[in-house]
């Protein structure tokens, strides 16, 4: 697709993974490779280059040779810092975010987004599934950025109130309900481990 080549990727793993014990989520291991490599290889195919935004762990991210970010705002301060983050140093025009823990990702995802997009008219376009949104993935008009900049400096941190304030377009997943599955407590990756 064609498109791919003005969209830079962004995977969030800029977390703490309280819910996981404190342990770095995308770094630990499921179905043989860790949660971000899953990640990494379903996302890699659908755009132009890969940033990786953590506050820690630098290195291990550093393996797939792509460039690694802290969050510019703040320290653990949430998605939207990392996309943030991601923002501010993309030099494509578009920047699509998934988090470092949903290894099911649709493989089509960033092409339904984009088509949406423009179709649009949209600043930003996210998944629904159902009644659902699926905030954290994302595709962005990079132009968002002094608008989000401003967002995050007034104290505002809640996703979905930033949301409102932008031209937003919901792209209908409902066929994917299950490829935004992400793994956010130690039980939960035992379970899909297991496949169930």
């Amino acid at each position: 697709m064609s498109e791919n080549k003005a969209i830079t990727g962004l995977i969030l793993a800029g977390g703490q993974g309280r819910r996981m014990g404190g342990v770095d989520k995308g770094l630990q291991e499921f179905r043989g490779k860790r949660l971000v490599d899953h990640v990494y290889e379903r996302l890699a195919p659908q755009v132009a280059g890969i940033i990786v935004n953590a506050n820690q762990n630098h290195d291990a991210y550093r393996t797939f040779g792509v460039r690694v970010i802290s969050d510019a705002i703040g320290k653990f301060a949430g998605p939207l810092a990392g996309l943030h983050a991601g923002l501010c140093v993309s030099r494509r025009p578009y920047l699509v975010s998934v988090p470092c823990d949903s290894p099911f990702l649709p493989d089509d995802l960033v092409a339904r987004l984009y088509a949406g997009l423009e179709d649009a008219g949209a600043e930003i376009a996210v998944p629904k599934t159902g009644q659902w949104q699926q905030p954290v993935f994302c595709l962005v008009r990079c132009g968002v950025l002094d608008h989000l900049t401003d967002y995050l400096k007034s104290g505002g941190r809640k996703v979905d109130a930033w949301y409102a304030t932008l031209r937003l377009v919901e792209v209908a997943f409902d066929d994917e309900v299950e490829a935004f599955s992400n793994i956010n407590t130690s039980d939960e990756l035992k379970t899909f481990e297991a496949g169930t």
